[in-house]
């Protein structure tokens, strides 16, 4: 049914001398390739599609799974505010903590000359509270 084409005739050149039936044939199988050439080109883009979707609700899931452990961690804190400064209020409870950072340094012990005690260094714990 199909002569052997050459590839230039392929690409549309050196028509001269094909009958009609022979473009004919040649149209048909360029249809044919194109076919096949689009079907594949979306069948690629179909499962790339499918394989973003896929890994998009991979991260919805973490995130979802990450707001879950902040918001526990969150409460977690909260009481842990509770027990050691202990209830405020109940409107309070809620609210951000009452204090903006802890600032840890280290300080010598003041008052001691000379002593053993004096290369021992001791740790000094300040707490910023936020105005009300």
């Amino acid at each position: 049914m199909f002569s052997i084409l050459r590839p230039r005739q392929l690409l549309g050149e050196k028509l001269s001398g094909i009958s009609i039936k022979g473009l004919t044939d040649l149209e048909n199988q360029l249809d044919m390739s194109l076919r096949s050439i689009r079907m594949k080109k979306e069948q690629i883009l179909t499962d790339e599609i499918k394989e973003l979707n896929r890994k998009g609700n991979i991260i919805r899931q973490e995130n979802i799974e990450l707001t879950e452990r902040a918001n526990l961690v969150y409460q977690e804190n909260i009481g842990l505010q509770k027990k050691v400064y202990g209830t405020r209020g109940r409107n309070e409870a809620n609210e951000t903590p009452g204090y903006n950072f802890i600032n840890l340094q280290l300080s010598r012990p003041q008052g001691q000359r000379n002593d053993t005690s004096l290369n021992a260094m001791k740790l000094g714990l300040q707490l910023h509270y936020k105005a009300d």
